[in-house]
């Protein structure tokens, strides 16, 4: 007797079955054609969710203009900088005011370039279409980033004013000013491979590298024009009085205007795979932008932790508090929130989701995506936070003029990273930022950098 070969594919049958389920469905009519009408975020946007939002916070601090980072992946540079012009805008007694972006930006895709050709050097013995070159290869010049990275940039580059190094058109559109540079770092790659492969010597690929380089700079300067080295600086603050500072360096002004304590700082990650163990310092290998700057360095903890740290942050130290999520889950930007329950799409499809927060970590469902700034918070009677203050860098068309309200159930399923002084730590965990960190892949999801636009 022949055995009978077990039939996997999707008969017709099976379609059948499963259209007749969905004939009798009222609910399944209505969903298909207002979703095939007005897409499934139209069709389904709660309006018990617009009805309950509100930006009005029993905790706040000041509030300045929003900041837009156009048509790129430099929400990180931006939010970073948003931290550093409460301080600058005390310091100039003004109303207000905003840091160059494009200055850091040029110097990041350069650093980049650099630790690229460096990490391809390093790799240079990895077969080609292993996994780890594969990854170096996919976007070594993109815009995103992590605190870290940016923190290296500051203490090289220091900060200028945006009137000194306005925006241009690329540094406000990237893409066509990444392909090109990307396109060149991969022809550099090949090269570099195959000098190593003929047994050139560290020294000689070191000094092929720099001449590459120098044709990056080129590039940037194109796209971006030339970063000042030193440039004069003078202003009028919100009395009407005139100042002048005389000539700076972008580190001289850093320290003169902003000073902010970057040694004092830590970042706190909620990373609940089940691989990953609480109160331990984790890195990433090759990810980083300066190649002589701090590492990668984040503090795994309990989600309870996360949240009294950067609440702390923001009502015992009054200061804002940089942080990265992953934006694109359960987000409006018409309505201007972050709450798991702004779509309903349950109601469209009949059934609703399931995954805990590691298990979409794990199974690439989530990870962090884009920076934003906390600003304020909203505490019940028994001081738990209702919802969160952001200050987003989308402009200030959405939400209310430029700001969002995060509930805090959000935080707990789609918050990763946040910014904190060691003060606010407990003891424990400040000796945890002694212990030797662990090593994770370059592909790992605590790898992923706040790139969205």
């Amino acid at each position: 007797m022949t055995q009978q070969t077990p039939d996997f594919s999707v008969s017709a049958a099976h379609i059948e079955q499963w259209t007749a389920q969905l004939a009798g469905d009222a609910r399944h009519r209505l969903a298909v054609n207002a979703v095939t009408s007005r897409g499934l975020n139209e069709a389904t946007l709660n309006r018990d969710v617009v009805k309950r939002s509100n930006h009005v916070y029993s905790h706040w601090l000041k509030s300045n203009p929003a900041t837009s980072q156009k048509q790129t992946g430099r929400c990180w540079l931006f939010a970073g900088l948003n931290l550093f012009r409460v301080e600058a805008i005390k310091r100039l007694e003004v109303e207000d005011f905003e840091f160059s972006q494009a200055h850091l930006m040029f110097w990041d895709k350069l650093e980049k370039a650099n630790f690229f050709l460096e990490s391809i050097i390093a790799t240079a013995g990895e077969p080609l279409d292993g996994r780890l070159v594969q990854h170096l290869l996919v976007s070594p010049i993109q815009d995103g980033g992590q605190w870290d990275m940016f923190a290296n940039l500051i203490q090289k580059y220091g900060v200028v004013p945006k009137s000194v190094m306005p925006e241009s058109f690329s540094s406000s559109h990237s893409v066509v000013m990444n392909n090109r540079i990307t396109a060149r770092l991969r022809e550099d790659a090949a090269t570099l491979r195959m000098r190593a492969a003929g047994g050139a010597s560290r020294a000689a690929l070191a000094d092929e590298k720099l001449a590459m380089l120098a044709e990056i700079h080129r590039m940037l300067v194109v796209h971006l024009g030339e970063p000042p080295r030193s440039f004069e600086w003078q202003w009028r603050d919100k009395t009407d009085v005139f100042h002048r500072a005389g000539v700076l360096t972008p580190q001289d002004f850093f320290k003169r205007y902003v000073d902010y304590p970057l040694d004092a700082l830590v970042c706190l990650v909620h990373d609940p795979m089940p691989d990953r163990p609480t109160n331990t310092v984790l890195t990433i290998d090759y990810l980083g932008n300066v190649i002589e700057g701090a590492p990668i360095r984040y503090l795994n903890v309990d989600l309870p932790v996360f949240k009294q740290a950067a609440l702390d942050m923001l009502v015992k130290q009054q200061e804002p508090v940089w942080f990265g999520c992953d934006v694109g889950k359960g987000q409006s930007r018409e309505v201007g929130v972050l709450d798991l329950d702004v779509f309903d799409a349950a109601l469209a499809y009949g059934f609703t989701e399931r995954a805990t927060k590691g298990e979409r970590l794990s199974y690439g469902q989530s990870q962090m995506t884009h920076a934003m700034v906390l600003t304020g918070v909203d505490l019940d009677a028994a001081r738990t936070p209702r919802k969160w203050r952001v200050e987003n860098s989308w402009g200030n068309d959405y939400g209310d003029k430029g700001y969002f309200a995060m509930t805090d159930r959000w935080m707990d399923e789609y918050c990763y990273e946040v910014l904190v002084r060691k003060e606010v730590l407990p003891a424990d965990l400040m000796a945890a930022l002694d212990m030797p960190a662990r090593h994770l892949p370059p592909w790992d999801p605590m790898g992923a950098l706040a790139i969205s636009v």
